[in-house]
């Protein structure tokens, strides 16, 4: 796993042998980027990193540029890999939470730029989380919520659905933020 652009393009992040997590590959990373880059200026955007899992898509936020990037993460293990790596790579723009992501979109209430959500592809109740995020409205109206998922969802019905791509295994569906 690696850091792909920016400030610190071509870090190396080197994951402990047992690790309770599924990163996003490098390939689908780096071409969900590329998409992001032709839509957004990353300087000084909030993003929120939900699932956090390895911190790869907050470290990627964060070398590029944007202002604030919220990585929330419940294994204790995954949080304490991620705020190491935060310290060791000096990305001071990261705040990691340690809670359940449902817990804290309970308790949101930020705006943010752009939202990625990379739940574990068997958690119940993947299905719920677009209309979750599009209920406490926390997207900018000209915002992005990222989800990452298998090929078993399709969210082409929802309201604020724009696209989704597939990479391999890995499936991005991306929704537009509403006021």
């Amino acid at each position: 796993m690696r850091i792909i652009s920016g400030t610190h393009k071509g870090r190396p992040i080197y994951l402990p042998k047992v690790f309770k997590a599924r990163p996003t590959t490098d390939f689908a990373k780096e071409s969900l980027f590329n998409i992001i880059n032709n839509h957004f200026d990353f300087q000084g955007l909030k993003v929120l990193d939900l699932f956090s899992g390895t911190g790869s898509i907050s470290y990627e936020f964060a070398s590029r540029g944007a202002g604030e990037v919220d990585s929330v993460e419940k294994d204790f293990k995954n949080y304490d890999f991620i705020r190491k790596n935060v310290k060791t790579l000096g990305l001071n723009v990261i705040n990691v939470f340690r809670t359940d992501v449902f817990v804290f979109l309970k308790h949101g209430g930020k705006k943010y730029s752009i939202i990625f959500a990379d739940p574990p592809y068997e958690l119940k109740g993947i299905e719920g989380i677009p209309a979750l995020i599009r209920e406490k409205k926390i997207v900018e109206s000209f915002g992005w919520f990222i989800l990452e998922h298998s090929e078993h969802y399709n969210f082409s019905k929802e309201v604020d659905f724009i696209e989704q791509r597939v990479y391999g295994s890995v499936n991005f569906t991306i929704f537009k933020g509403v006021e």
